[in-house]
């Protein structure tokens, strides 16, 4: 028999799997990371260590605990979109930068918008530009690097980077390009090289491919470090929200993904491209599809650093304390925005905020909290969905967060939607594990491995509560903006930052 490997570079850990061409699981690996964030408003990890190390032990242990398997093909993925700037020799210059976390380029942003003006690019490129885009990490990078980028510098996200390691092949899939704004023509699904012209002259562009396109082979190097054989098929994979809508069957129109995860992310398969102010569209995973996307900027990292706060109380019994707080979390509320914000406020001077504190608040009110105000900004981001492309026909859940139950349970009830849970929520890895049966030819292109496990519906005796709270959540951000604002530059300042 032939087997799939599927890996994912996370924000937290790199996972992989080895599946069977049905879909069966045979092993997992792991190892864990974490980024550094050397100065607000920087987010980085290190891509020869963190990003190709871990994979390469990931590829190791699967190969070593089951030597007999004949593995048909491999495929990556990657949080992101990412950047790490390289040498001929793909060695990194310096640290790679995260995705809409790290809002460095700020400026970068508003002179890229200034010259090409917002209008032209939301129409071309289906989003405003932003600290999601790559397009002003990398101005970003050329001023930094100034004489010291070298016309034989490459650049690469988090997944193609390893593809490259793997390989030697420079490839990007039309998901992540979609993604490098304002570089990238959305109608077209092509460069759009004029504006890379404009912005970056002489910038390379790596290869066009489909993210479940065979890319290249296991060259001899990486096959000695992986315990892969050479010449082994790999794919060029994606984004990892991608991938994981596709593990789950995410990819006919009105289909919806709310994963729960370091951030929340939201992916809607369309039916055909648009430009709406606010959100992202973007390329899908298969060829020619088009997706509507939107991201918080933290979420479940929130309960990691509450959980460490508290002592390192075992997570199950914060989540038990949460659990018999009341709805509305006893008059508390949280403003989720610990790294500032993406979707919906797209503020990166934003902070999190937490009102009406009393003496009767313990720690399970303080998770609480956090997953209700997290709900909240998940209903803050749906209804911008629904303006854009009409009520999703389904929701489905994924990731981490919907472990337990209590997270999926209190969005269902802030938001009123009915979510669908899979059975196995792997993640990014099984999705790529199911493109690389599809790229090699092992299933048909429709095969779906998703088995649905069980839904959560809203439960309508906290309707009112949540309206409640919902409306103070809209009102207090507006309402602590330009204080907020202030204490974020002053610690700027003092760090040195930007």
């Amino acid at each position: 028999m032939s087997y799939l490997i599927g890996v994912d570079i996370g924000t937290g850990s790199t996972k992989g799997v080895l599946t069977g061409p049905d879909g069966t699981l045979v092993a997992t690996a792991r190892r864990d990371h974490a980024p550094t964030f050397p100065q607000p408003g920087w987010a980085e990890m290190d891509a020869e260590q963190d990003w190709w190390g871990d994979v390469v032990a990931v590829l190791r242990e699967l190969t070593t605990a089951h030597p007999e398997a004949r593995v048909a093909a491999v495929c990556v993925s990657g949080l992101g979109p990412c950047v790490v700037q390289t040498d001929a020799e793909l060695q990194p210059r310096r640290p790679a930068i995260l995705y809409g976390v790290d809002t460095r380029a700020t400026a970068e942003i508003d002179e890229i918008t200034t010259r090409l003006g917002a209008d032209a690019i939301l129409v071309r490129c289906g989003k405003d530009l932003s600290s999601q885009a790559i397009g002003p990490k990398l101005a970003w990078l050329r001023r930094e690097a100034g004489d010291a980028w070298q016309p034989q510098d490459r650049w690469f996200s988090a997944h193609t980077y390893v593809v490259a390691r793997l390989t030697g092949e420079w490839v990007l899939d039309h998901h992540t390009a979609s993604q490098c704004d304002p570089f990238y023509d959305i109608q077209l699904q092509d460069w759009a090289t004029d504006w890379v012209e404009a912005v970056l002259p002489g910038l390379a562009l790596p290869r066009l491919v489909w993210p479940a396109e065979v890319v290249g082979n296991l060259h001899a190097e990486a096959a000695a470090a992986t315990g892969l054989a050479v010449g082994t098929p790999v794919l060029a994979g994606t984004v990892d929200a991608w991938a994981e809508a596709f593990s789950v069957g995410v990819r006919r129109p009105g289909d919806l993904m709310l994963m729960y995860g370091s951030t929340m992310f939201f992916v809607q398969v369309l039916t055909a491209p648009t430009s709406v102010r606010g959100l992202w569209t973007t390329s899908g995973v298969e060829r020619g599809s088009h997706t509507l996307a939107a991201g918080m900027a933290t979420s479940g990292i929130i309960t990691n650093w509450l959980q460490e706060l508290t002592g390192g109380v075992p997570f199950d019994t914060l989540v038990c304390e949460a659990a018999a707080v009341p709805a509305g979390s006893e008059g508390l509320v949280m403003l989720p925005y610990f790294s500032g914000e993406r979707t919906p406020i797209y503020d990166p001077l934003a902070r999190g905020v937490i009102a009406g504190l009393t003496l009767r608040h313990q720690r399970g009110h303080l998770l609480r909290a956090t997953y209700e105000g997290i709900a909240c900004g998940v209903r803050q981001i749906v209804a911008e969905f629904e303006a854009a492309a009409g009520q999703p026909a389904r929701v489905v859940a994924v990731g981490g967060g919907t472990q337990g139950g209590l997270w999926t349970q209190i969005v269902s009830d802030v938001t009123g939607l009915s979510q669908q849970v899979p059975a196995q929520t792997i993640g990014a890895a099984y999705g790529d594990a199911l493109m690389a049966a599809i790229g090699v030819g092992l299933v048909p292109a429709e095969t779906d491995w998703a088995q649905l496990d069980h839904t959560v519906q809203p439960n309508p005796a906290t309707t009112s509560t949540y309206a409640t709270l919902f409306r103070t959540y809209a009102e207090l951000y507006p309402a602590t903006r330009r204080q907020v604002h202030r204490l974020a530059r002053s610690v700027q300042t003092t760090d040195g930052g930007e």
